[in-house]
């Protein structure tokens, strides 16, 4: 059985009681619950398992508290709310190192305070293999402003936050004992130590011309495919519109080791920008008309955004390489992100 089968069957078995305070389970960045009738609450959880989403060896033990806290604030800000309090919960293998522990906690302590959370409880346990550690958030918003997945419609543009690939390029190059090199540093920290987007996302709710939106956990085609699905429309997305740091061609180069592609650093590129997960920016659609009410609101923030596509009718995601996009030929992206029980 695959992760999403998995996912799918324990959704289809969750018993749905008539709740009246559920607003919206599971399915989304977070569930959504009615605090009042003005005001909701969200819930997010996520775990972050040794060798699977993180190497002691290379990742330094703040750095991977403070991580752990902003990969689940990452869902908050994906709805446009803002984090209040987190659970934190920590498995430890027998004659663990105590000052990595304690530097770990450290870490999450750290994240709490830049995201202006609260922890306010949790688990210890034993591991008897590997570190675990689980996180649970609670924020919370206005509910009429909440941002889902399926709220895409057909002719919305297609934006995100920032530059795509910059965690994935990191991982690679640190897997590969690049691991001091300057001009990579921004791609170490993305891996290493990433920021949720909180702000931004409060400010996009609150323009109220955002259709959809998530964070980019999983890499642009396997999300972007998840805000097709909810929203029963398809997506293309332009190569030569991706946002990129100049120096992921750099080391796309570093890293080619005989690949037999036509243009094996551009391909190497691409899968990062649209296969790669954790850059934690935001995905979000909004129709043509809102385009000079986005562009006031981030002069005034001083963000940037980056179209990178459109929403039409149809399914799934299509890709326009930059070498085709003069013939206007498009390529299905079939990309599913990382899969926890792939063989």
């Amino acid at each position: 059985m695959k992760e999403r089968e998995l996912i799918e069957a324990i959704s289809n078995k969750a018993v749905h009681a008539d709740n009246r305070l559920l607003v919206y389970g599971i399915g989304d960045d977070c569930a959504v619950t009615r605090k009042d009738d003005n005001t909701v609450l969200l819930y997010t959880m996520d775990t972050l398992i040794e060798s699977v989403h993180f190497e002691p060896a290379w990742h330094p033990a703040v750095m991977l508290g403070r991580k752990s806290v902003s990969v689940n604030v990452s869902d908050i800000a994906a709805m446009g709310g803002t984090p209040q309090f987190v659970l934190f919960s920590l498995a430890l293998p027998p004659g663990f190192d105590d000052d990595w522990a304690l530097q770990l906690c450290d870490g999450v302590t750290e994240g709490c305070t830049h995201y202006g959370c609260t922890l306010i409880g949790g688990d210890t346990v034993a591991s008897p293999a590997g570190i675990t550690m689980s996180l649970t958030v609670v924020g919370e918003m206005a509910a009429e402003l909440v941002l889902y997945r399926h709220g895409a419609r057909a002719g919305d543009i297609i934006y995100v936050s920032g530059p795509l690939g910059r965690a994935a390029a990191g991982l690679e190059l640190l897997k590969r004992g690049f691991r001091d090199r300057d001009l990579f540093a921004g791609f170490y920290r993305a891996h290493l130590d990433p920021r949720a987007r909180v702000d931004l996302g409060q400010k996009l709710a609150a323009t109220g011309v955002v259709n959809s939106m998530m964070d980019l956990s999983d890499g642009l085609a396997t999300d972007l495919a998840h805000i097709c699905k909810e929203s029963c429309l398809g997506a293309v997305i332009y190569q030569k519109q991706l946002p990129f740091d100049p120096a992921l061609r750099e080391a796309a180069a570093l890293l080619d080791h005989g690949c037999t592609a036509k243009n094996p650093v551009d391909q190497e590129m691409l899968r990062w920008m649209i296969g790669g997960g954790e850059d934690y920016e935001l995905l979000f659609t909004a129709p043509p008309r809102a385009t000079k009410k986005l562009q006031e609101v981030m002069a005034i923030s001083g963000e940037l955004l980056y179209p990178v596509g459109k929403m039409i009718i149809g399914s799934g995601v299509m890709l326009v390489p930059t070498d085709l996009q003069k013939y206007g030929k498009e390529v299905p992206v079939e990309f599913l992100g990382f899969d926890h029980f792939s063989h």
